[in-house]
């Protein structure tokens, strides 16, 4: 299973007697300790899974490396920093509420207060507490004062934000006959893809945080704070914000732990494809400067298996031959050209 940094850098904090004093929740040693890390591990780990299907045809398709961020400040960075923020908040708040973790359930703070014709009631996802503990864990790696501290935390919190508006609410009737005379309503948490979509929209709009390059040459700590705080009040919570453009994500980079896009597997053609694996081959392979290459693979397999009695199976080994497209260089291969996608 990969392993997300934030998992790593969150087990070093917690290690790090500097950085127990962020939370006095962690300092007490409960046995909730482990039972909240166990969330936030698979937490985490639903994040970089999502992340890597939202990018599965992208030119940057959330390598194991990029989890890793090499330094970077950019856009994808942003993505990796809300989706596994939203991950950590989304497994603890739906373990909770499935009465998986001690001392906490379902919110029913609302339970028996009016809405617009119906009455809360049910069991309302507990969003209050996957936030809230979710924060103890994934912010505390930020310990810095600078830009780079402030753009993560923001992205964490635009992660959770993700959760509580793609929530649903769920309705039953209540009466004679189904008559609906009462419905009660509660709240609960969208399949995790719902939160990776709306993420994914947010990554295609993120913004580029504009800071006074003035006050923060200056040195005063003061000015260097006053220049972030500035740049970030004209940012909806709710947005995705980076600091440095993406690099060419065509062309290997070891530097920043870009692999470049020769040797990724592209779909030229089938049925029932998304518009991202449709135009993965253009995308990935004509728009870099390569050219798509077949790479056909003989794989063996036992086939025409017979029952004879009693009590043997005896089957054939049959060859079939898989079909892949890959991303190759124009001066490579045999040079003939193979490439039917769009030029």
């Amino acid at each position: 299973m990969a392993q997300s940094i934030f998992w790593l850098l969150f087990v070093s904090c917690r290690i790090n007697p500097g950085y127990a004093v962020a939370s006095n929740f962690l300092m007490t040693g409960s046995k909730d300790y482990l039972t909240y890390a166990k969330s936030v591990q698979v937490g985490t780990q639903i994040g970089v899974d999502e992340c890597k299907r939202q990018f599965a045809w992208d030119r940057w398709n959330c390598p194991d490396s990029a989890t890793q961020l090499k330094g970077l400040k950019t856009g994808e960075t942003a993505f990796v920093h809300a989706i596994s923020s939203a991950g950590v908040m989304y497994t603890l708040t739906r373990n909770c509420s499935l009465g998986e973790l001690e001392n906490c359930g379902c919110d029913g703070s609302k339970n028996g207060k009016l809405g617009r014709g119906w009455l809360w009631g049910g069991c309302s996802a507990n969003v209050e507490f996957g936030e809230r503990i979710s924060k103890e864990y994934v912010d505390a790696e930020e310990t810095g004062q600078d830009s780079r501290a402030a753009v993560n935390l923001h992205n964490n919190a635009a992660g959770r934000l993700a959760v509580k508006d793609t929530m649903t609410r769920i309705c039953r009737c209540h009466g004679m006959s189904e008559s609906c005379s009462v419905k009660t309503c509660w709240t609960q948490l969208s399949d995790f893809r719902a939160v990776g979509n709306y993420l994914r929209i947010k990554y295609s709009h993120a913004e580029k945080l504009d800071i006074d390059q003035k006050r923060m040459n200056a040195g005063n700590s003061a000015d260097i704070q006053g220049a972030i705080m500035d740049a970030l009040g004209s940012i909806a919570q709710s947005e995705l914000i980076y600091l440095q453009d993406s690099p060419d994500y065509c062309r290997k980079n070891a530097s920043l732990g870009a692999h470049g896009t020769e040797g990724r597997e592209c779909l030229l053609h089938g049925r029932g494809l998304t518009q991202g694996e449709r135009r993965s081959c253009r995308r990935l392979c004509h728009e870099c400067g390569l050219r798509v290459e077949e790479k056909r693979t003989e794989v063996m397999s036992s086939c025409n298996c017979k029952f004879h009695w009693c009590c043997k199976v005896h089957c054939e080994d049959c060859a079939h031959v898989t079909v892949k497209h890959v991303c190759g260089r124009k001066d490579g291969g045999d040079g003939k050209r193979r490439d039917r996608g769009p030029k």
